[in-house]
């Protein structure tokens, strides 16, 4: 059989190399004669910089250690190709650089912009004839993919988001004393990671006070209020907050007095929102405030990882592998929800154009009337996607991961 290539585009997440263990795996019990890894995504394979896979995966554990190392292994790109119809050169450099490798199966992993990417490459593939097929694996803490019920990644950083927020909680209530605590997650557009924090709320733990999530536009005054009915109940209040949220014409909050650098999809580096708003309760309250922001912890602790999460995404990278052996091409592994309890799932697939770009956003209908938190229904989503822990390996009191 001709040879397989996998490469990993855009943030990591503590499970993306369970979905590359996953393609490596069942690629290598299906047959498929070579497996190549991308240096750095489509970049890196543009500078012709790839390894052989198995010289360095050589057997079960090797593969198991994989599963469990955060980050990605391949290292990882931002890279936007063009469409072809503009310029056509630097997808005849890929193709001959496939057709060089001798590469039938093609194999990405990655979020919105990757699957843009898998769509164009296969469409420029049937435009000139190639038989190479290109599957695309979801990826993203954000949980932002459209046309699959949740992405690999995002089990894992609600998680520690959940665990993380109850500890700041207790942390808060120490001295006694009046203060607000603002927690900062990732999230642009989509509000699922500051969501994922609610699951904090049980019998110990009252959970957080408020989430300002982006599908809310952002307004100073009610905020202001919020505060201030809570003050009335409790002397220790969190917050917790997304990255992106924005007020109604469009403006990031943490855009408010500094000047943002884009990458090269246009999208604005976002953080510090947190800060900001510690600084406005503190300037308009005189109140005692601490920000938190969790920033790449959020997608780096395999630690606390899911164990349902590393599961799913070895599954993700099995299945991908099996729809390219069927022909299948310019498609990527989906999941379809069948119940929360018991929680099932099915595995399918979706025409990657009809994901690249778009974003889901928590539906309307799981955020509360007030718009200051979400609703069972949400909270009911997500629970099953954190169930179960599956721990690194340990040498020495510390975690053992596998690297180029």
């Amino acid at each position: 059989m001709a040879n397989a290539i996998i490469g990993q585009s855009g943030g990591p997440t503590a499970v993306i190399n369970s979905s590359l263990a996953g393609i490596f795996k069942t690629a290598r019990d299906g047959g498929i004669k070579k497996i190549y890894g991308m240096k750095n995504g489509l970049a890196g394979l543009l500078r012709e910089e790839y390894i052989e896979v198995d010289w360095y995966i050589k057997n079960e554990f090797d593969i198991e250690l994989l599963k469990r190392t955060p980050s990605s292994w391949l290292g990882s790109c931002r890279y936007k190709l063009p469409d072809f119809e503009e310029g056509s050169s630097v997808y005849e450099r890929i193709f001959k650089i496939l057709n060089k490798l001798d590469i039938k199966y093609f194999f990405y992993i990655g979020g919105n912009d990757s699957m843009d990417s898998v769509a164009k490459l296969a469409r420029y593939g049937e435009n000139i004839g190639s038989d190479i097929r290109f599957i695309g694996v979801p990826k993203t803490i954000d949980n932002d993919l459209d046309k699959t019920d949740h992405t690999p990644g995002f089990g894992s950083a609600a998680k520690y988001i959940a665990s993380v927020v109850k500890e700041i909680i207790l942390d808060n209530m120490v001295y006694g004393a009046e203060s607000v605590a603002v927690i900062e997650t990732m999230g642009r557009n989509a509000g699922w990671l500051a969501a994922a924090s609610a699951l904090s709320k049980s019998e110990e733990c009252a959970g957080p006070d408020l989430l300002c999530i982006p599908e809310v536009p952002f307004d100073y005054d009610e905020f202001y209020n919020k505060i201030e009915e809570l003050r009335k109940k409790k002397k220790s209040i969190v917050v917790v907050v997304s990255e992106g949220i924005k007020t109604a014409d469009g403006k990031y909050l943490c855009e408010a007095n500094n000047m943002r650098s884009r990458d090269v999809f246009g999208h604005a580096s976002l953080g510090g929102t947190a800060l900001y708003l510690t600084d406005f309760l503190r300037t308009q309250m005189g109140i005692k405030t601490r920000e938190n922001i969790l920033g790449s912890l959020q997608r780096s602790a395999s630690h606390i990882v899911s164990r349902t999460d590393i599961t799913e995404a070895f599954m993700a990278g099995g299945y991908a592998v099996h729809m390219a052996l069927d022909d299948e091409t310019g498609r990527m592994v989906t999941f379809n929800r069948l119940s929360d309890d018991p929680y099932r799932i099915e595995v399918a697939s979706h025409a990657a154009s009809e994901v690249a770009n778009i974003e889901k956003k928590i539906p309307g209908e799981w955020i509360t009337k007030d718009k200051g938190f979400v609703t069972q229904e949400c909270i009911s989503y997500i629970k099953p996607l954190i169930q179960g822990e599956l721990f690194p390996f340990m040498v020495d009191g510390m975690p053992l991961h596998i690297y180029l």
